[in-house]
Order: C-alpha cells, then sequence, then structure tokens
C-alpha cells in the first residue's frame, strides 16, 4: 500500500537477518526460565496487597496504642508507628507453593524459607534468591559444529530440568541458569564432535541418553537435576543429503536382492523336497497336475482338451473284454 514503509529484517543477536528468511532456533539460543504460559502466569498483587494490610494494620496499631497510653497523638507516635509499621513489613514474607526461598543472617546461610509465609529478622536477615522448584525448559543448539568426519551439522535441542536444592542453585554458581544453557551447548558440541554424521543422524536416542548422563554429572553440585534432553532437529548441508539418499538408495537395493536370493533359495529347497516325495509315486504326480489344471481353471468356468490316442483309452482292457464288446457292437 502506498504510504507504508518497509519493515526492516529481523534481527537476531548481533547479526542481521536477510529479508524473507525464515527464523529458527539455529539463529539463537533461547532460555525460557518462565515455564508458565502467559495466560497461566501467577499474579503476585496477593503479596503485594498483604504486605500493604500488614503495613496498614501495623501502622493502626501503634497509633491507637499511643492514644491509649498517653490520649494523644502527636508526631512523635506516627513517627514510631511508620518505624514499627516499616519493620513488620520487612520482616513478613510469603512464598508461593513451587518457591523456595534462601535466608541469610549477616551474610551466612541461615535456611530455606517457604512456601507460604515466613519471618525475618529485619536489617540482620536478609533473602539471598527465590528459586522455581518447577520443570523449566532450556532450548538450545549447535551451529556449524565439525562431526568426526568434518561435516559441519547445525542441530537444535531442549532441555527439561528442575532446581531441587535451592541452597546449592544459590551458593556454588553465581547464574545457574544461564551455567545450565552454556554447559548443554558445550556438551552438544562434544558428542557431535566425537561421533560421524551418519551417527548423529540416525542415532537420536542414543545422543540424548549420552548429553543427560553428562549434564547429569555436570550440574548435580548445583542442585540441579535433568529430567530429559532431546534433540528436536538436525540439519545437514544440501550436498551431503544428496550423497547421503543415493546410498540409502544403494542400500535398500542391496537388502532387496539379498532378499529376493534368500526367497529363491527357500524356494528351490521346498521344490527339491516336493520332487523326491512324487518321484516315487507316478499317481500322486499326475493326481497334483489334474488339481494344479483345476485350479487354474475353476475361476473362469474354462474347459481343457487333453488330446490322446484312442488305444490308450483301451489300454488297461483284457483281450477278451474287448472281443465281447466288439461282438455285441456288431449285433
Amino acid at each position: 500500500m502506498m504510504g507504508m514503509k518497509k519493515p526492516a529484517p529481523f534481527e537476531t543477536g548481533s547479526r542481521r537477518l536477510p529479508e524473507g528468511r525464515r527464523i529458527s532456533l539455529r539463529d539463537s539460543v533461547a532460555v525460557d526460565v518462565n515455564t508458565e504460559i502467559v495466560g497461566e502466569r501467577a499474579s503476585n498483587s496477593g503479596i503485594i496487597l498483604f504486605s500493604t494490610v500488614v503495613f496498614a494494620v501495623t501502622f493502626g496499631a501503634v497509633v491507637l496504642a499511643s492514644f491509649a497510653l498517653r490520649s494523644a497523638v502527636d508526631v512523635l507516635a506516627v513517627f514510631a508507628a511508620l518505624v514499627v509499621a516499616s519493620l513488620a513489613t520487612l520482616s513478613t514474607h510469603i512464598a508461593q507453593e513451587w518457591e523456595r526461598v534462601v535466608v541469610l543472617r549477616l551474610g551466612r546461610f541461615q535456611r530455606l524459607a517457604g512456601p507460604g509465609m515466613f519471618l525475618t529478622i529485619p536489617v540482620f536477615e536478609s533473602l539471598a534468591m527465590r528459586t522455581d522448584s518447577r520443570v523449566r525448559v532450556t532450548t538450545f543448539g549447535a551451529e556449524r559444529t565439525l562431526t568426526s568426519d568434518l561435516v559441519p551439522l547445525d542441530v537444535d535441542a531442549v532441555l527439561f530440568w528442575v532446581v531441587w536444592d535451592a541452597k546449592a542453585a544459590c551458593m556454588e554458581v553465581a547464574d545457574f541458569t544461564k551455567s545450565v544453557e552454556l554447559a548443554a551447548q558445550t556438551a552438544l558440541r562434544d558428542a557431535i564432535g566425537r561421533a560421524g554424521v551418519a551417527e548423529v543422524a540416525l542415532r537420536r536416542e542414543q545422543l540424548d541418553r549420552e548429553l543427560k548422563k553428562v549434564l547429569e554429572e555436570e550440574v548435580a553440585p548445583w542442585g540441579i537435576t535433568i529430567m530429559s534432553v532431546q534433540v528436536r532437529d538436525i540439519l545437514i548441508p544440501d550436498e551431503l543429503q544428496n550423497v547421503m539418499s543415493l546410498e540409502a538408495q544403494a542400500e535398500q537395493r542391496k537388502k532387496a536382492r539379498i532378499i529376493l536370493m534368500e526367497a529363491e533359495q527357500d524356494i528351490a529347497a521346498m521344490l527339491d523336497e516336493a520332487g523326491e516325495s512324487y518321484s516315487d509315486n507316478d499317481r500322486a504326480l499326475n493326481l497334483r497336475a489334474m488339481h494344479l489344471l483345476y485350479e487354474s481353471i475353476k475361476d473362469t468356468g474354462s474347459s481343457v482338451v487333453v488330446p490322446s490316442a484312442l488305444s490308450e483309452g483301451f489300454g488297461s482292457a483284457k483281450a477278451d473284454d474287448l472281443a465281447d464288446i466288439l461282438k455285441k457292437l456288431g449285433r
């Protein structure tokens, strides 16, 4: 339309994507810390309202106590009420059902608090970290990583993990989310570099198990458990795809010929066994021939004429019987 500006190309990280190119996970590594859908994301309005109520109730209680004791409310009473209400608000906290809070006292670890309401000592105790104990999802990938046979591959994977020890996650590593992402990406690159392109492309489940085992050993000291690792997409260069397609077609033709030869061997063995069964029994062979002939014409309703000499029809009759028959015919 006239007057509308042409949209600018998308930007991913520090690279600029040309127009018309589809954005995929290969262009960036995204970490999704929030596992909730936007419409299902929890709200902190209840916690804020609770803190406001605590402040208001404490402030009102101090003012009423001052009025009851001194029969007046002056500036000092209001100031005292503000201080007490602020301390009460700072010492009262609420953690969601899936949250665990690391509490420090004068810089040293004191305890894990939550879920629900808990109290802290103002000034002396502080909240170091709130950790989410639900399963998290991290998407990561490896771009142009060389396999053992020097083929560049682009691999996308997804990692499911959970924080089971909030203390270790807070004390042992500075940023456990970023650390898990980088550890997964490094493990993926190492696994690709140790295998060939065919092994990586055809054995995804084995690659998943290998990555899970390596990551479990890596992140266990951080209080993190790896639930599963799933390789989602493996992109092979187009030139190599054509070569691998030809190789797969040749392999399928080889298998088809081997199967056909094995079938021929089985048929030959069965025919040889059947020939031995009919070799000493002419009647059985004749009956088998008649049965095959019948099977070939029973569905079409055709007739088969078998020519034979006239003498063959009387070959089994005795000479005396033939003489009697001829005499009867002469009469």
